[in-house]
């Protein structure tokens, strides 16, 4: 394993994120305001409860993965398509390094930048809400393989984009609607018996449930399931992105 490369790529990244401080943290706090306002204050006060916990804090994990997955797609889609646009690519492809650690360079930046902007909407949320984590560890992971698996696949998405548009395409039109879709402000068993079955095929359901349960101990599905799912999904983007490596699609054609 070549951890100099590694370490390389790894620091540009994120000395790319600081240079962008306000964009990178101001504007996640912002809008995790605007959603404690909207939906904490408007909603809120139409439901006290959901489950024994209240609405303003039920809707923590749901806003924090909200942002942590399109954070860690945006970053990581950016941070390889752009070498592509420029051309730079194929310095690294023709660097002495093996796939695996292209992807750990770029992928785990992205992730540790999702993470940081995770635990700064968490912080935010006490300002809130109140909240007692049940589960520091199993919370901590859950928000560890979330970052680690959306960034995996941004950088699925970075190599298959043809222009800038195309980044913003999948967040905006498939993992936002599921997000929003998949409980992240309400409770699965609060939809009517036919939406409660339609909901379970949406992938997103389980990791915010896992990652729920390890606040307040409530769950949708068991987090067993939420475990397999994102270790499924995690497992799907690193074939894909071999394949992708293993073919040169969309990289030297």
């Amino acid at each position: 394993m070549n951890w100099t490369a590694i370490r390389a790529i790894y620091i540009f990244e994120m000395a790319r994120f600081f240079r962008t401080l306000l964009q990178s943290f101001v504007s996640p706090v912002i809008s995790t305001s605007l959603y404690f306002v909207v939906f904490g204050a408007a909603i809120g006060s139409r439901i006290d409860e959901v489950d024994g916990v209240s609405y303003g804090a039920f809707i923590v994990p749901g806003l924090i993965l909200l942002t942590v997955m399109t954070q860690s797609i945006s970053n990581a889609s950016f941070a390889i398509y752009f070498p592509k646009f420029i051309g730079t690519i194929f310095e690294v492809l023709s660097a002495p390094l093996s796939f695996v650690e292209v992807v750990i360079g770029y992928a785990g930046a992205a992730a540790t930048k999702s993470f940081i902007i995770g635990l700064i909407i968490l912080v935010t949320s006490f300002f809130f809400v109140d909240i007692a984590i049940q589960h520091h560890v199993a919370m901590l992971l859950f928000l560890v393989l979330t970052c680690i698996s959306f960034s995996l696949m941004g950088f699925i998405i970075g190599i298959w984009a043809k222009n800038f548009e195309q980044l913003q395409l999948v967040p905006l039109l498939i993992v936002t609607p599921l997000v929003f879709l998949g409980g992240s402000f309400y409770s699965i068993s609060m939809l009517p018996p036919v939406w409660q079955t339609i909901s379970m095929f949406n992938p997103v359901v389980y990791l915010i449930s896992g990652f729920r349960w390890a606040f307040f101990g409530l769950s949708d599905v068991p987090v067993g399931a939420s475990l397999a799912a994102i270790a499924l999904f995690t497992c799907a983007c690193l074939a894909i992105i071999g394949w992708i490596f293993k073919t040169g699609w969309r990289i030297r054609q």
